[in-house]
């Protein structure tokens, strides 16, 4: 059986660490060609060495150096046909607490930098035939949870940006889809899950009964970016283990986990 994405050039923002660490591996596993890109050279360079791909540098908030990425990845192999952008972080804040310049923070990452990197990696698509662009979401953005207004707005706001580029793009075969990852353990998050019980209150109410890892975000990347899914754009799909279908943990919830449990609270 053929690798399914055999001779594909992509590119993946933010393949330094955790999601596209995971889907760079998973990318040239399946034959593609892959520009891994991101702030911090020394990290993406040891992805590329590791994985066979090339390195390089880009800031998602300068729109200038999304460009310069794009072009030089045309430049060197001819055609872009698969993107897709993890560049992001996460900070906790409520809106009693918002400032102006965290706000301006996040949007510049989280939302800017998507729509930047859509319309640059779109155009090259376009301009050569199609291809798919992976926008990344979060649950967050579906199902609101105290201390992420910022973070899960701009969130909501890429979903909605992808069907509007779904129908823009869709006359020249490029189709646009989103990923929403629920909690997942990476660089950004791991802090998160040195706090036990939450962390198990969430399993515990996972249909699947288990955390995701990256790996299963890299594969419905793999998935939206091969030729079977030629037929698929303007979609958010959630990678949860159903999740999605249950309440999020309320504090009813830890109080009789921690009970049952008192280890979680060690």
């Amino acid at each position: 059986m053929a690798p399914r994405l055999e001779d594909k050039v992509a590119i993946v923002v933010g393949g330094g660490t955790g999601f596209g660490l995971a889907t760079v591996r998973r990318f040239t596993e399946e034959g593609a060609k892959v520009v891994v890109a991101g702030r911090r050279l020394n990290k993406v360079q040891e992805v590329a060495d590791t994985y066979g791909a090339t390195a390089t540098t880009c800031d998602v908030t300068d729109d200038n150096a999304v460009q310069a990425l794009v072009n030089m990845t045309v430049e060197q192999f001819g055609t872009l046909d698969v993107a897709v952008s993890y560049a992001g972080f996460q900070e906790s804040i409520s809106i009693r607490d918002l400032t102006p310049d965290a706000l301006h923070r996040m949007v510049d990452v989280q939302f800017n930098g998507a729509m930047y990197f859509m319309r640059h990696t779109g155009n090259a698509m376009a301009a050569s035939g199609g291809g798919s662009l992976i926008n990344i979401s979060s649950t967050t953005a579906q199902r609101p949870v105290t201390g992420h207004i910022a973070y899960a707005s701009c969130k909501a706001g890429i979903e909605y940006a992808t069907e509007v580029a779904a129908l823009e793009y869709g006359p020249d075969q490029v189709r646009v889809n989103c990923i929403s990852p629920h909690l997942i353990e990476t660089e950004m998050t791991e802090e998160i899950f040195k706090i036990k019980l939450p962390i198990e209150a969430i399993k515990q109410q996972t249909p699947l009964g288990r955390m995701g890892t990256p790996d299963d975000i890299a594969n419905c990347a793999v998935f939206l970016a091969s030729d079977e899914a030629n037929y698929i754009s303007g979609q958010n799909i959630v990678v949860d283990g159903a999740n999605s279908t249950q309440k999020l943990p309320t504090a009813n919830d830890y109080g009789l986990l921690a009970q049952a449990r008192p280890d979680l609270l060690e």
